[in-house]
């Protein structure tokens, strides 16, 4: 792939938190979400690749939304996988809570796990702590296993969980353990994402979420060479079958980096769409002016750049 795809790929991104983000706090996520897909669709048509969504909102009839399957691009090679979320924390942005973005993934074709929409299990953690944990292994083995490889006590180690009952096990373990935790409504990319920067205060995640969701943050830390493992929960027959079909038949395997992202290249970008640890939200300064503030990473590199975009509305004719 090439690399100016790298800021291409944050013009999409950016599109899509600044339609949505006039719906902040109104309590109408499928709007919104409808916003960031629509504009997030229309970018994509002046980008200079042979796409294929393999990571989306749903399958072909379920269209406005942006369908697994579905072709991306000006149809001129190189020949791409893509994973989006046009506005990852539909409920966030409803209630214009923090982490809501617009995310996409890109990969060479064939790259990218074509993950079916199940749960998750999933343990994600930054660079320093890489190869120190393991989705099998106690909560708090990997707690202690994370202290070590960040010169820390484990009292000082952040856990960040999705707020489920599901998860209550998973919260007194590690509160048993000693360390602390930071409990999210949604949002577990940014949530993943957080893990490889130290400024955002987040040292792990720990937790079941979407399957789609955990490709696009193992996407997102391949970049940064942090890690992501998971394993699928498929919850009835249809689900397990569909497992099979992707030649998974052990469902109680774990995933790792190289079964979610394969090879070495892949580009994530993300927008702002309301503020978060990393990533401020779009600030609409006037009538037809906007601030964006977007981070675009690729793995191949290692290059991790940090955006802000003023923006003259007007001018803006996707939108």
């Amino acid at each position: 792939m090439d690399r100016e795809l790298s800021l291409e790929i944050v013009r999409v991104t950016e599109m899509a938190a600044l339609n949505c983000a006039r719906w902040m706090g109104r309590g109408q996520k499928m709007e919104a979400d409808d916003a960031a897909t629509t504009a997030m669709r229309k970018m994509f048509d002046t980008v200079q690749i042979d796409g294929t969504v393999v990571i989306g909102e749903g399958e072909m009839d379920e269209a406005p939304m942006l369908y697994i399957g579905e072709k991306l691009g000006t149809g001129v090679e190189p020949k791409v996988d893509v994973a989006v979320d046009p506005l990852e924390g539909t409920n966030i942005l409803a209630k214009g809570l923090w982490n809501a973005m617009a995310v996409v993934a890109i990969a060479p074709a064939g790259s990218l796990l074509h993950a079916p929409d199940m749960y998750m299990e999933k343990i994600a953690v930054g660079p320093k702590a890489r190869g120190k944990v393991d989705l099998d292994a106690s909560i708090e083995h990997n707690l202690q296993a994370v202290a070590q490889a960040l010169n820390k006590d484990v009292s000082d180690v952040v856990a960040v969980i999705l707020d489920r009952p599901r998860h209550q096990h998973i919260i007194d373990e590690v509160r048993r353990a000693g360390a602390r935790i930071k409990l999210i409504s949604d949002g577990d990319v940014a949530a993943a994402l957080n893990t490889a920067f130290p400024e955002t205060g987040v040292d792990i995640l720990f937790g079941t979420g979407g399957a789609p969701e955990g490709v696009l943050a193992a996407a997102a830390l391949k970049c940064q060479g942090g890690e992501l493992q998971g394993r699928l929960v498929p919850e009835d027959d249809e689900q397990l079958a569909r497992c099979h079909s992707m030649g998974i038949e052990d469902v109680s395997r774990v995933l790792r980096m190289e079964d979610l992202v394969k090879g070495d290249d892949a580009i994530f970008a993300a927008t702002g769409v309301t503020d978060g640890e990393l990533l401020r939200g779009v600030r609409l300064e006037g009538y037809a002016r906007a601030t964006t503030h977007s981070i675009v990473m690729r793995a191949k590199t290692g290059t991790i750049r940090f955006i802000q975009a003023t923006h003259d509305l007007s001018r803006k004719t996707l939108l």
